[in-house]
């Protein structure tokens, strides 16, 4: 019985300490604190974040830096930053910018794309502060995050392949470049990099060169320098296609009648350059150069009436220029090579003669090209003199001159003069 009282308290005590318990309000917990505390945080942001926003965007509007980082520092502090991120964060790098504190200003932008990782206002001007430090491999990290991020964004792209280029990583920048002209094919500033991307890194930049003319084929430069590219490669027949084009275009450009001619004497078209000199003097008729150069030409296509015509054009030009009479002794001389046989008949003697005599004028006008032909004239003996003066028909000597007559000497007008002496 007494066991049942004792069980019966101890019961009524439990229950008792039980509604006690639960009518006893509890201590305040660590949540409950922190949500006061935001609380009042909050209602702190609420009435201090505009007022000092307001005054960060009076500072930067009157370029007082100094004032615009210290009002983005309380800005932070009070986490508003939380309301604007790219607001706040990219006036506050471009605040230190301006004081040229490009570390500072990548500090605050890095901590901006915490909140706002993918933003490019932001990753571009963390780029530009990169490149200011001359931190150059995070510069084109940045860079190629933009790339990725805004993939037409061709500002960046071309960024990114100079930087590249600096870098001599010229596969990167070949890359880049590509993608670059899918957005913009007719882009001349990425096909002239690219082309020399190419061949920095060892690569034939034809195919660059061909595209880059063929998508702009109104460019003069572009066909010269794609024309450029074959010659250099052994191509001169596939270079005057380009050139001919190219004069189409531009039918007064100098360089261009110059270069298809020079073609054409390289693939051994010789009379298609010499009537491409001749297009190129029509448009420059008092230029003994080409006047002389056409006269060469017709000399290797051994057309001496046409060569002879041209040097004396040259020299009827400027009789002051020792490479017109030069040319114009060339060309007796080469046909005296052409026509001689074993044995060296009066004739081809005249036509020594004639050469010697414009060889030794082009040396007193200061043009000694051909000194070494001037000399074997003399020293092989072949020029005409009084020995042979002397042997003369006595009409010859009455007229007190000689011309060749032989047919191979046919286009020959000029005569021989008698000689003191003789």
């Amino acid at each position: 019985m007494r066991q049942n009282k004792f069980i019966q308290k101890l019961l009524l005590l439990g229950v008792a300490s039980i509604f006690i318990t639960m009518c006893t309000p509890p201590e305040q917990s660590d949540f409950d604190a922190d949500l006061e505390k935001q609380a009042r945080a909050d209602s702190i942001r609420k009435v201090r974040c505009p007022r000092v926003f307001s005054s960060a965007a009076e500072f930067y509007k009157n370029r007082d830096w100094e004032a615009t980082v210290r009002a983005y520092d309380v800005l932070t502090d009070l986490g508003c930053d939380r309301d604007d991120p790219q607001e706040v964060y990219l006036y506050y790098a471009i605040a230190y910018e301006y004081m040229g504190k490009y570390d500072s200003s990548a500090t605050v932008l890095l901590k901006g794309l915490t909140f706002l990782p993918d933003n490019i206002d932001l990753r571009k001007r963390l780029a530009f502060a990169y490149e200011k430090q001359g931190k150059t491999e995070l510069h084109m990290d940045e860079l190629d995050r933009l790339s990725f991020l805004a993939p037409e964004d061709v500002d960046i792209k071309n960024k990114l392949a100079k930087l590249y280029g600096g870098q001599e990583r010229f596969d990167d920048q070949i890359a880049v470049l590509k993608d670059l002209l899918e957005i913009q094919p007719n882009n001349e500033g990425a096909q002239s990099d690219l082309a020399q991307a190419y061949e920095k890194s060892g690569r034939d930049p034809l195919d660059v060169y061909k595209n880059r003319f063929d998508n702009n084929q109104d460019n003069v430069s572009y066909g010269l320098d794609y024309a450029d590219k074959l010659i250099a490669a052994d191509r001169p027949n596939d270079a005057t296609d380009v050139l001919q084009q190219v004069v189409d275009v531009d039918p007064t450009s100098k360089v261009a009648y110059r270069k298809l001619a020079q073609a054409y004497d390289s693939a051994d078209r010789l009379s298609d350059a010499a009537r491409t000199y001749e297009r190129l003097f029509k448009l420059d008729p008092r230029d003994v150069r080409i006047a002389v150069k056409i006269s060469e030409v017709y000399v290797e296509d051994q057309d001496y009436a046409s060569a002879f015509d041209w040097a004396d054009k040259a020299v009827t030009l400027s009789v002051e220029e020792g490479s017109a009479y030069g040319a114009k002794g060339n060309v007796y001389y080469k046909a005296f090579q052409s026509c001689r046989s074993g044995e060296i008949l009066i004739d081809d003697r005249v036509i020594a003669t004639l050469a010697f005599k414009y060889f030794d004028e082009a040396e007193k006008k200061g043009f000694s090209r051909y000194s070494r032909s001037k000399e074997w004239l003399r020293d092989n003996e072949v020029l005409f003199g009084k020995a042979q003066w002397f042997m003369m028909d006595a009409d010859i000597k009455n007229k007190g001159f000689i011309k060749a007559t032989s047919a191979c000497y046919k286009w020959v007008n000029e005569k021989l003069n008698k000689g003191r002496g003789w």
